[in-house]
């Protein structure tokens, strides 16, 4: 038997499990700064760029183009986002992986409804009226604000449930103001908002 195979002290046997304890949280911690950095950007340079492209605004580039760039960008992090929110159920049992399957889930269903809901009223409303941007973008900032607010309840995450009530606040507001300023909140309300929230994270990740 060479050195190499000796078996370790108790010491060194705790050190060995602290070390892959830690090594464990690192790879599933989810960062919610992160996060909310990736959906901030998302919002500002998203809706910005559909604001700058309204010709009553002003009609900087042309609507298909913010509009594809909307589209990747929600794709994006829609994406990053479900992948980051699976790392802490990797490899984890019992009612914490259910809680959080579940509320998963629940922004899932909620905006599948919510979206078969604002279809069949865009189809009632003439064509080209005002009352489809603000109806759709009203009702994903009222929706996602109470999931955010749930969120915190979940979790007991006084910093996400601020979120919510901001995020919900600027789904009024957008009505109010009308289009195309609604899109405008959505990228400096909506989007420093979850700027907001990320760079609360990284003052107070805990």
């Amino acid at each position: 038997m060479n050195a190499d195979d000796e078996p370790l002290s108790a010491a060194e046997s705790l050190d060995l499990i602290a070390r892959q304890n830690e090594r464990t949280r690192r790879e599933l911690r989810v960062s919610p700064a992160r996060l909310f950095g990736v959906w901030a950007f998302t919002w500002l340079v998203g809706w910005g760029l559909v604001y700058l492209s309204d010709e009553r605004s002003a009609a900087l580039l042309p609507g298909w183009v913010a509009g594809l760039v909307v589209g990747v960008l929600m794709v994006g992090a829609i994406t990053y986002s479900a992948w980051h929110g699976s790392k802490p159920s990797r490899g984890i049992r019992g009612p914490s992986r259910r809680i959080g399957a579940m509320y998963g889930w629940s922004w899932a269903i909620s905006f599948a409804a919510m979206t078969l809901v604002d279809i069949r009223l865009t189809k009632m409303v003439p064509a080209g009226s005002d009352l489809v941007p603000l109806l759709w973008s009203g009702t994903s900032l009222l929706l996602t604000g109470a999931l955010y607010l749930a969120g915190g309840m979940l979790w007991q995450d006084l910093r996400q449930y601020g979120l919510g009530g901001w995020i919900i606040v600027c789904s009024g507001v957008s009505v109010l103001v009308g289009v195309p300023g609604n899109f405008l909140v959505l990228s400096l309300a909506g989007g420093g908002g979850f700027a907001v929230a990320a760079l609360v994270y990284v003052v107070r990740p805990r």
